[in-house]
C-alpha cells in the first residue's frame, strides 16, 4: 500500500497541518513555479503547464502530490495530475461538450438527460483538477456561476417535474462545501417528495481523504438513502488514509461505490485494474464503472480503443469474483447517454437452444423454453393494489 511521502515535500508541516483539508486547501499546488520547486518536472511536462494555462486549470492537493513519483513520469499519479504538452492539442472528433449536456441543461445547476434522473451541479472547483476531466469546461471555471441562485433554480425545477427520482450532485467536487451548506443543499433536495434517492459524486477520498470526517460522514448518513459515488484509478491512489476515508463512510451506512477511467498506460492493463478492484472490495467499496475516456479536449494522448477494455474484461470474468468485473461503460459522444460493452460469448443460435463459449474459451449449450410468453399475470393485480412504483 502507498505510504504518501510528504515530509520529505513539506518537512515544515506538522500532522496537524496535514491533516486538516482546509490547509490542504490553503496550500493547493496552482502554478507552474510551485509545481516545479517540489517536483523535478519534464521539459515535456513544463510544456505542458504553459501551454494549457489557459484551457484548464492547474491545481493538485499537497496530500495527492505526496503519492507521486518524482523520479518516473510514467507514474500514474502524475499522469492524472500533471499535464504535458499532448494535452494542449485538440484532435478531430474532440468535443467541448462530450457528453452532449448543455442542451439538456435548462438552468445551469441542472443537467436532465435520462428520463427519471438529473445531475446537479452544486460548484465548479475540484481539490486537484484531474488531467482527464470530462467536464473541464465547467471546472476550468467561468463557465457559470453555481451558487446560490443557481442552486434555487435548480431546486425550483425540481420541484416542478415529479419524474425526477434520483438526484447526482456533482460538478466539481460538492464535498468541498463546508458543512452548513452541504447540509443545506441535502436537505432541501431530500425535502422534494418525489425524490427517492441522492447520489454525490467526488473524487475527495482520493485526493484529499482527510475531508472526510466523522462529521461529514454523520452529515452524509441524516439524507439516506445517499450513495457516494467515487473515482479510484490505480492501486497506487488506495492509500490507508483513503481506505480509511472509505471504510468511515460505510462505517456511517453511506454505501461507496467506485468508477474508473480507462487511461492508456495509466491503468490499461487487467493486472492493475484486477489489484485496484480487489483493493478496493477490502475497503468496502464496490467497483461500478470502468469508463471508457469521454472525447474531451485534448484528452487523445490518453485514450485507448474500445477494444482495450473488453480485452480486459475478458481476462477478468472467470477469473475473479463478479463483484471486482465492473461494467464497461461508453457515454456516447453528444449527449447519446451510457450503453455498456463486454465480449462476445454467445458462438451460435440455432432452434430452441444458443452455444456459448465459456471464460476458458469451452462451449457449452443452452436449450431455450419452449414457452416464450413472459408476461406477468399478477403485475395488474398488484399495480391495482398499490399504484406506487415504490411501494
Amino acid at each position: 500500500m502507498q505510504v504518501p511521502d510528504w515530509r520529505s515535500l513539506f518537512p515544515e508541516v506538522t500532522e496537524e497541518q496535514w491533516g486538516d483539508w482546509r490547509w490542504q486547501m490553503r496550500h493547493s499546488i496552482r502554478s507552474l513555479e510551485q509545481l516545479a520547486r517540489l517536483v523535478p518536472l519534464t521539459e515535456d511536462e513544463r510544456r505542458g503547464c504553459e501551454e494549457t494555462r489557459e484551457m484548464f486549470r492547474l491545481g493538485i492537493s499537497p496530500y495527492y502530490l505526496s503519492l507521486v513519483d518524482r523520479e518516473h513520469p510514467s507514474c500514474p499519479v502524475r499522469m492524472q495530475a500533471i499535464p504535458t504538452r499532448a494535452e494542449a492539442r485538440i484532435r478531430p472528433g474532440e468535443l467541448r461538450d462530450p457528453l452532449g449536456e448543455d442542451p439538456h441543461r435548462p438552468v445551469a445547476a441542472i443537467v436532465h438527460k435520462y428520463p427519471d434522473r438529473v445531475l446537479f451541479l452544486a460548484l465548479d472547483s475540484c481539490s486537484t483538477y484531474c488531467r482527464h476531466c470530462t467536464r473541464r469546461r465547467i471546472t476550468r471555471g467561468g463557465e457559470a456561476v453555481l451558487g446560490r441562485d443557481a442552486w434555487a433554480d435548480g431546486i425550483a425545477y425540481l420541484r416542478a417535474h415529479p419524474e425526477v427520482r434520483d438526484v447526482l450532485v456533482s460538478g466539481g467536487d460538492p464535498l468541498l462545501l463546508v458543512e452548513e451548506r452541504l447540509d443545506a443543499l441535502l436537505g432541501e433536495l431530500r425535502a422534494i417528495p418525489h425524490v427517492e434517492m441522492l447520489r454525490i459524486g467526488t473524487r475527495v477520498p482520493v485526493t484529499l481523504p482527510m475531508r472526510v470526517t466523522e462529521e461529514l460522514a454523520r452529515l452524509l448518513r441524516r439524507h439516506a438513502p445517499l450513495f457516494v459515488v467515487t473515482h479510484f484509478n490505480h492501486p497506487k491512489e488506495l492509500t490507508a488514509e483513503a481506505r480509511a476515508a472509505c471504510e468511515r463512510l460505510v462505517d456511517h451506512g453511506v454505501p461507496v461505490e467506485n468508477q474508473s477511467v480507462l487511461m492508456r498506460r495509466v491503468n490499461s492493463d487487467a493486472r492493475i485494474l484486477k489489484e485496484l478492484n480487489h483493493a478496493l472490495l477490502r475497503a468496502r467499496v464496490r467497483p461500478y464503472y470502468l469508463h471508457q475516456m469521454d472525447l474531451a479536449e485534448g484528452l487523445e494522448h490518453l485514450r485507448t480503443p474500445l477494444s482495450a477494455g473488453v480485452g480486459i474484461l475478458e481476462q477478468l470474468r472467470g477469473h475473479t469474483t463478479g463483484l471486482a468485473v465492473p461494467h464497461l461503460a461508453v457515454d456516447l459522444p453528444g449527449g447519446g447517454g451510457k450503453v455498456t460493452l463486454q465480449p462476445e460469448y454467445v458462438v451460435e443460435r440455432r432452434g430452441h437452444e444458443t452455444v456459448f463459449r465459456s471464460y476458458r474459451g469451452e462451449p457449452y449449450v443452452y436449450p431455450e423454453p419452449e414457452e416464450t410468453d413472459c408476461s406477468c399475470p399478477y403485475e395488474d393485480v398488484w399495480t391495482a393494489r398499490d399504484p406506487s412504483p415504490s411501494g
